[in-house]
């Protein structure tokens, strides 16, 4: 069968509070999701054997471990087809960066399957779905920037302006159950609404904490605050800075250090795969 392949945005939380903890361990959170035009790809072939098979991934990632193999399979699982697939990820989004790319590969895994093996559902169904994969995967599947409340699956569209952004990757990967279950991590910060967040307010409330524990995500931190609001998105570890034009952001990523990678991206309200696939769910 033909091969298609398939875009995988990453994001950016252009904030990020922490407002409780629920008794179920979860925490209740608001953020604003914005894409970015840094994407992965997903290269899918479907086979009418029901098998799901990821050649090539991760290093030290089993296939059963990978969020798009699992995706695979609970659509499968939910809807009782019997096609299968093989699935192949170019993987451009650094991970563990807070950039959502795990989550956006599953989703897109997600729309795509829905489609190829036309097994019908609605975006809405397939955030279910995706919901048991990753807290940031519905926002993935629907496509729209969106102010997030409850555990990031509560969305609301907003449209930030699209800015040109400085995302630094300082290579180091975070755990977000590690940051999460930190003792440290402030769970308090008072509700707000979303008059008064745009283009950017707040803060990230899992900064302090990642900063703390990961030393090379606080210089890199210093060093891009020297050209604006520098924050961290997600559990980190990457970091951004919205600049006037891409023309300057590319004139402060060519001094970065060597140790550090820069990708100058520009903010989406729509993700590519809404805009290209408008028609497959």
């Amino acid at each position: 069968m033909s091969r298609s392949t398939w875009p995988a945005p990453a994001k950016l939380n252009l904030f990020l509070h922490v407002t409780d903890r629920r008794e179920d361990g979860f925490h209740e959170l608001q953020t604003i999701f914005q894409f970015i035009d840094l994407q992965d790809r997903i290269e899918i072939e479907v086979n009418g054997g029901g098998v799901i098979e990821r050649p090539t991934g991760l290093e030290g990632i089993l296939p059963d471990d990978d969020l798009v193999v699992r995706a695979a399979k609970m659509l499968q699982n939910h809807t009782d087809t019997k096609l299968g697939a093989t699935i192949h990820v170019d993987k451009i989004i650094p991970v563990g960066g807070g950039l959502g790319g795990g989550s956006s590969d599953a989703a897109t895994t997600l729309v795509a399957l829905n489609s190829l093996w036309e097994t019908g559902l609605s975006r809405q169904e397939l955030a279910d779905v995706g919901l048991a994969l990753g807290a940031d995967v519905p926002v993935f599947i629907y496509g729209r920037a969106a102010w997030a409340e409850g555990v990031g699956e509560i969305l609301e569209s907003v449209d930030p302006p699209e800015q040109c952004y400085l995302v630094v990757a300082p290579g180091v990967s975070v755990s977000t159950a590690e940051i999460f279950q930190a003792k440290e991590l402030t769970r308090n910060t008072p509700k707000a609404k979303i008059a008064g967040f745009l283009p950017i307010g707040g803060r990230n409330d899992c900064e302090p904490v990642v900063v703390a524990r990961y030393p090379e995500v606080g210089e890199a931190l210093q060093w891009l605050s020297r050209f604006g609001d520098a924050r961290m998105t997600g559990t980190g570890s990457c970091l951004f800075v919205a600049l006037d034009n891409c023309a300057e952001a590319e004139q402060i990523r060519d001094q970065l250090p060597e140790r550090w990678s820069g990708f100058v991206v520009k903010g989406m309200n729509k993700s590519p795969l809404t805009v290209e696939y408008s028609g497959v769910v």
